[in-house]
C-alpha cells in the first residue's frame, strides 16, 4: 500500500529506529513510546490484520524472540504484548516493557506517551539490534 506508513518504513521511504529485520518481518521502536524500548513488530508484506498473516506461527516466533531480547536488554521481566490495529492499518504487535515505576501491575495507559530524545532512541535501538548479533 503506497500510503501505509509501515510500508514506507519497510521500503526505506520513512526513517525508523530499527531493532530487528529478517526476510519476512521488521521491528522498530515506536516513536510514541509508552515506555523506553516500546517496539512494533510488523510483517514486511502488507496485511491489514495480524490474523491475516499467513505465516502467523513464524510471526509470533519472531515476536517472542524480540520480547525476550527486550526483557534482557531493558532489564525487566515483564513485556506486555498488545494487538489492536486501529491506529495504523498494517498488521502489528506492540511489545511494551514494563518497569516498577510505571504502574507495573496496573493496566497500561495508552495515552501516557513518554518523551524520549532522539539520541536516546538511537541508543536503545542499537542496543536491541546488536543483541541479535550475539
Amino acid at each position: 500500500m503506497k500510503d501505509c506508513i509501515f510500508c514506507k518504513i519497510i521500503n526505506g521511504e520513512s526513517s525508523s529506529y530499527k531493532v530487528y529485520e529478517d526476510d519476512n518481518f521488521f521491528a522498530f521502536l515506536d516513536i510514541r513510546p509508552l515506555n523506553p524500548g516500546h517496539t512494533l513488530v510488523i510483517p514486511k508484506e502488507h496485511y491489514r490484520w495480524v490474523w491475516d498473516v499467513p505465516n502467523i506461527g513464524n510471526y509470533y516466533e519472531v515476536v517472542a524472540k524480540i520480547a525476550n531480547i527486550i526483557k534482557k536488554t531493558m532489564g525487566t521481566d515483564f513485556v506486555l504484548s498488545f494487538v489492536s490495529g486501529e491506529e495504523v492499518p498494517h498488521a502489528h504487535v506492540w511489545l511494551i516493557p514494563r518497569f516498577e515505576n510505571d504502574g507495573h501491575g496496573e493496566s497500561i495507559k495508552t495515552d501516557n506517551i513518554k518523551k524520549i530524545e532522539p539520541e536516546e532512541m538511537v541508543k536503545i535501538a542499537e542496543k536491541l539490534f546488536n543483541e541479535f548479533k550475539k
